[in-house]
């Protein structure tokens, strides 16, 4: 079986090994005195952080979020979306499923993402902020919320959400 691999950028020694049934992250090891490099299916540190979470990103951009929907699965998340548009987070977030968390990109399409994130409060689900603005593009009441500026670092995004919802489910 022929496997491929991909170095991501986040983190930087990550990378993943494609077969045809799975995208495995493993680790990229340099060894020895001449440098040789070798891949080791040992996971990442984080890569349990969000084990049995769900969570919802929101965000308008497709590459960025299929990225931070990559991130998240790699630690272990699964994902509700991602969605682009508004509209489509509030079915999900009242939906039957569980959500134990939340990364909103605080401008979708021109709309602000505040509605959403009331409800996301109002439900206690834990979320964080990414925008291309500055803080005070943040409504009042949601000053208090993680935020991450673009170009966001996606790992240390994913570890600060983790630490908001608490321990990995079992």
């Amino acid at each position: 079986m022929t496997m491929m691999s991909r170095l991501l950028m986040e983190p930087a020694i990550q990378c993943f090994v494609c077969t045809k049934t799975a995208l495995r992250p493993m680790f990229l090891s340099i060894g020895g005195t001449g440098g040789d490099m070798a891949l080791s299916p040992t996971l990442s540190r984080g890569h349990a952080l969000l084990s049995g979470r769900r969570i919802l990103v929101v965000e308008d951009e497709y590459f960025l979020a299929d990225d931070i929907s990559r991130a998240l699965r790699s630690a272990g998340a699964e994902i509700a979306g991602p969605v682009g548009e508004l509209e489509d987070a509030l079915p999900i977030i009242n939906g039957d499923g569980v959500l134990d968390g939340a990364v909103l990109d605080v401008n979708v399409h021109s709309e602000m993402v505040f509605p959403v994130a009331q409800e996301l409060r109002a439900r206690q689900v834990p979320f964080v902020f990414t925008t291309g603005y500055d803080k005070v593009s943040i409504a009042p009441q949601f000053q208090d919320v993680m935020l991450w500026e673009k170009p966001i670092d996606i790992a240390a995004m994913v570890r600060g959400l983790a630490g908001l919802i608490g321990k990995p489910k079992a």
